[in-house]
């Protein structure tokens, strides 16, 4: 098809006639030098806010512009076409009513949504009727709200169960961060991200694994970082122990003995005196002490969240 011949110098040239040229860019598409570009600003878009495609280098005798959705030139995915001489906006099927196009060429969105990520096409004609196409793109992303962390079990036991750790909410196009206080700790294969780092595996959890955890999201418009959470893993009771240390009496002094044993939650105690229970106490008290009293004692601490039993036996002697 032959290019249509430009306007005549120093004529005017009816709108309908401008129009009909600007219909033509699908048609022809003969080589231009003109190095036109088209930026995004700002180059990452906040979902909610405006952006624009600026456009640079437009030439000076522009007839009319045509913004299209995509890479590829088609009807149905044309947003608007300007006329330059009569200053005519055409809206397109694909004009959502949040776009304006510029004398510039330069085309804004309002109220950005996710939807409007992806490429944009500008062809261009001049009064020549040449054709020029470039493409720019838009890179949206939301506003990260402020994360949060989960985990499948509130109470795990040491060396029992395996703990998952989530960072939410779970957003498109975001990079996961964990860290754990201030602590050094050395590489553990107990330890494992999942593929996009939002959840963080601990097995076979221990008492050193409590935390606390933080969690911190990114996108390239913001970031966000949440509150310190803090495992209440159950452990213990380890071996008591039992103070003083003092194994020898007289007859008529005093016996006092603690029972002490680590342990979450807290552990329960009791005492059996040369295998006879006697009272569920942490402390036990024997005043007047007789030869008697001589024999073993035994501490019994139990921890009610494990399950685990421990005991400890000392030998007291009262002569």
């Amino acid at each position: 098809m032959e290019p249509p011949s430009g306007p005549p110098r120093g004529g005017r040239v009816p709108w309908q006639d401008l129009l009909l040229a600007v219909s033509l860019l699908t048609l022809w598409n003969p080589p231009t030098t003109a190095q036109v570009t088209v930026e995004s600003v700002p180059p990452s878009a906040t979902e909610g806010k405006d952006v624009l495609l600026q456009v640079h280098n437009l030439p000076a005798d522009l007839v009319g512009l045509t913004w299209f959705r995509g890479e590829s030139i088609a009807p149905n995915r044309q947003i608007v076409a300007y006329v330059v001489a009569v200053q005519v906006n055409i809206p397109g099927p694909a004009h959502s009513g949040r776009e304006t196009v510029y004398p510039n060429g330069s085309l804004l969105f309002r109220n950005i949504t996710l939807n409007d990520t992806g490429y944009y096409t500008l062809q261009i004609v001049n009064r020549n009727v040449q054709v020029e196409q470039v493409t720019g793109q838009l890179r949206v992303f939301p506003e990260l709200p402020k994360p949060h962390i989960t985990s499948n079990n509130s109470d795990p036991v040491e060396n029992v169960d395996s703990v998952l750790l989530t960072c939410e909410p779970q957003t498109q196009n975001t990079s996961y961060l964990w860290s754990e206080s201030s602590k050094s700790r050395p590489a553990s294969t107990r330890r494992e991200l999942s593929l996009d780092n939002r959840t963080l595996t601990i097995h076979g959890v221990t008492r050193d694994d409590t935390g606390p955890y933080v969690c911190a999201t990114r996108n390239p418009v913001s970031d966000g970082r949440s509150d310190p959470f803090t495992l209440n893993v159950l452990y213990g009771p380890d071996a008591p122990t039992i103070s003083p240390s003092d194994s020898y009496y007289h007859p008529g002094a005093n016996l006092s003995l603690s029972c002490h044993a680590t342990s979450n939650p807290p552990a329960q105690y009791s005492w059996l005196i040369n295998g006879r229970p006697q009272t569920d106490t942490q402390e036990l008290f024997i005043p007047n002490l007789t030869a008697n009293d001589s024999g073993s004692y035994t501490c019994l601490a139990s921890n009610s969240g494990t399950r685990l039993k421990k005991t400890t036996v000392k030998t007291i002697t009262v002569s």
